[in-house]
């Protein structure tokens, strides 16, 4: 397959390779939809304002140099995961669920706070009025010339509000106005057309006018003829756009995409998934989420997770009202999901919780009014470079965060300090009259406070050079912490170190020596209630955790030792008949997205391991000379702190002291192949392994010349 690109003014034909791979020249791309979608009319590209223009070409990785493992060019939806057979979905099931609405029945009769400021919130808001009238168009456009999907969102919140006003005060009157808007525009609309922001008005209105529906579906004043046809609307017109956009990003990189194009899309698919009783479509929304190639994926919308837990959000680094979008959309993915039994909240140790947490505490201030600092891993995408958080926006109010808030606190019981911090500054929330979010949370999602203290989760100790880095989720309700260390697994613990519930929940141990085995736990308080979290085990030693005689070459080997190491060593023997570039002596991730590899020779002529968590675009790298032909080698890479050496038959052939990612930072792998690129175009290792062994730990230089000389 060739591509077409522009350099110096004129038409260049590639290779997928030469394509995706920048080797010193930059080249732009020829590709239309710059950022995600150029300039519209409005002077809104995507919905917090702003624009997507890209600032330049697309950077070469500084961090790989020249010739870094091939970037992708389009990201297919992965094979769905199917439904159990013969599901049935929870109706109501989106964002709301038919128990949800006895509680704000409940608590609206009681005048119950805040569920009662939260409904006034929703009953004195304009768009919740019975007395307007809808304004269907037969062509919605959302970027460029004629825009006019201002018209179209405004009715979308008016559906969606007076439904919420029926189900609430059961008023029927609300409900007929609703259905009034539902069919207007289910007998009327037939395109969404514009630049390539068309495909947020289908993602974003997408799932806001799925949810309008799903309350209104077991109204006995809707026909049911009137149902079906908003239905097929939603799987004719939205449901194709937010597909094709996952699947292709229209036609551009895949990181050209900020992670809220993604993420608006995902919800979407997953509303019509639901709303149309198509498990096929809910699956694939599902698997895009977990397995999805571009930034709005679990993996990917929280681009780095900081000790604490606390998850760098990928728009973190270009302004702070894309930033909260992001939030609103994943959290209205998390939730609706949730009310069908799945639990992306708590996908990856929580790895939503982790961004929201992060976000909600870069845009609130300390007692001084300053802004609160948070840890920052350097950015990169097709956008270029973000060296830092933006402070473009910083502050900005969303009304999104009663739903975070009020999941992992109050129905889960996991401390969200930061998160809670900025659901109590907004409430009562309403929609914000722009069209991004549904708002009224505070009615909508308000939660009881638990009852009892539950015990502190997710506790990790990874061995990082001298240290033993700590980390875990609070307790919601909890006063205190005590991290607590013993030599045993199950007596003997003293407290090394006290918390405040105000402070980032982490530590880093360095009272540890060399063949040490430590194990911790953590103890939350409140007045004399305790709970105590499970216990996490550090061993300051290499330990053996996967051994393989005889690796056959496109093997794959238990991936879920990978995401357990963080100081390590792979050591392997080899024997090479020919030498091809980019020839895997070991790859794991999970796609083109996440990897961890080890190449023979890579396009600098090198022996070569490298770790990227975007697309290779942070890729960090060590090299060393291509290995000997025609005779068994000793080959071996291990990690100690921030640097990773490569040894060749036992002596060491190149260092760097800045790799700062671990195999721990990919998180899920779903590859692990030995001697096979997750790339299908790389060629197969030439040749044969034996002894490929994994190991928790660094082995100093004299053990892996002991392994390189072993007799195996």
């Amino acid at each position: 397959m060739e591509h077409e690109v522009v350099k110096n003014g004129q038409p260049w034909r590639l290779s997928r390779r030469e394509f995706c791979r920048w080797s010193g020249g930059a080249l732009l791309l020829g590709v239309t939809g710059c950022g995600g979608g150029g300039s519209s009319s409005s002077g809104r590209n995507d919905s917090a304002g702003g624009t997507d223009s890209t600032s330049g070409p697309t950077p070469a990785n500084p961090a790989a140099g020249p010739g870094a493992t091939s970037l992708p060019v389009q990201d297919p939806i992965p094979t769905p995961t199917s439904s159990p057979p013969g599901r049935a979905f929870v109706h109501p099931g989106l964002l709301h669920t038919e128990a949800d609405f006895v509680r704000m029945r409940t608590k609206v009769a009681a005048g119950a706070q805040p569920w009662a400021s939260g409904y006034n919130a929703l009953t004195s808001n304009g768009r919740a009025q019975i007395n307007a009238t809808p304004r269907p168009l037969a062509n919605v456009i959302r970027g460029g010339d004629g825009a006019n999907f201002a018209q179209f969102y405004i009715d979308v919140a008016r559906s969606y509000q007076l439904a919420l006003r029926w189900r609430i005060s059961l008023d029927r009157r609300f409900a007929d106005q609703a259905v009034l808007y539902l069919n207007a525009w289910s007998s009327t609309l037939t395109a969404l057309t514009g630049n390539s922001d068309r495909f947020l008005a289908a993602g974003i209105y997408g799932y806001e006018f799925a949810n309008a529906a799903e309350l209104m579906r077991d109204y006995d004043g809707w026909a049911s003829q009137d149902f079906a046809r908003f239905q097929q609307m939603m799987v004719d017109i939205f449901y194709p756009m937010n597909k094709s956009f996952l699947r292709n990003h229209n036609d551009a990189e895949i990181t050209n995409y900020w992670a809220n194009w993604d993420l608006c899309n995902i919800a979407s698919m997953l509303a019509i998934g639901v709303l149309s009783d198509r498990a096929d479509i809910y699956d694939e929304a599902m698997t895009y989420y977990k397995a999805g190639q571009g930034n709005g994926a679990g993996l990917q919308n929280v681009y780095h997770v900081h000790p604490g837990y606390l998850g760098q959000w990928q728009e973190s680094g270009r302004d702070q009202g894309h930033t909260t979008l992001g939030i609103g959309l994943a959290a209205c993915i998390c939730e609706m999901a949730w009310s069908q039994g799945d639990d992306l909240y708590g996908y990856e140790n929580n790895r939503f919780l982790s961004g929201a947490e992060y976000v909600a505490k870069s845009n609130l201030k300390d007692s001084s009014g300053a802004f609160w600092a948070v840890p920052w891993f350097v950015s990169s995408n097709k956008q270029g470079v973000q060296a830092g958080l933006s402070p473009a926006g910083q502050g900005h109010q969303r009304f999104v965060w009663e739903m975070v808030s009020n999941h992992y606190a109050n129905r889960r019981g996991v401390a969200a300090p930061w998160s809670s911090q900025m659901a109590a500054s907004l409430r009562p929330e309403w929609d914000g009259g722009n069209g991004d979010q549904l708002g009224f949370g505070t009615i909508a999602f308000t939660r009881d406070a638990p009852t009892i203290l539950v015990k502190p989760s997710g506790l990790s100790a990874r061995v990082r050079g001298p240290a033993v880095v700590l980390s875990w989720w609070g307790s919601e309700g909890a006063e205190s912490y005590a991290l607590q260390r013993s030599a045993q697994a199950d007596a003997g613990f003293s407290t090394i170190a006290s918390y405040a519930t105000s402070d980032v929940l982490t530590f880093a141990d360095t009272d540890v020596s060399e063949g040490q085995v430590w194990h911790y736990r953590v103890v939350a308080a409140s007045g004399s209630a305790t709970a105590v979290s499970d216990v996490a085990r550090a061993a300051i030693k290499p330990e053996l955790l996967y051994s393989l005689p005889n690796p056959q070459i496109g093997q794959s080997i238990d991936s879920r030792v990978i995401p357990r190491l963080s100081d390590f060593t792979i050591s392997v023997k080899v024997y090479v008949n020919t030498i091809a570039t980019w020839a895997r002596v070991f790859d794991f991730g999970s796609g083109p997205r996440r990897w961890m590899m080890m190449t023979v020779r890579s396009n600098t002529g090198k022996l070569r391991y490298a770790i990227s968590t975007v697309h290779g675009y942070n890729a960090q790298i060590v090299e060393g000379p291509v290995p000997p032909t025609k005779r068994w080698v000793h080959l071996a890479v291990t990690l100690r702190g921030n640097e990773a050496t490569l040894y060749v038959d036992g002596a060491a052939v190149g260092t760097n002291t800045a790799m700062t990612l671990t195999p721990g930072d990919l998180g899920e792998v779903t590859q692990a192949w030995i001697a096979r690129s997750q790339y299908a175009a790389d060629a197969a290792l030439d040749g044969e392994l034996k002894g490929l062994q994994i190991y928790q730990g660094a082995i100093p230089a004299s053990g892996i010349a002991a392994l390189a000389s072993a007799v195996l």
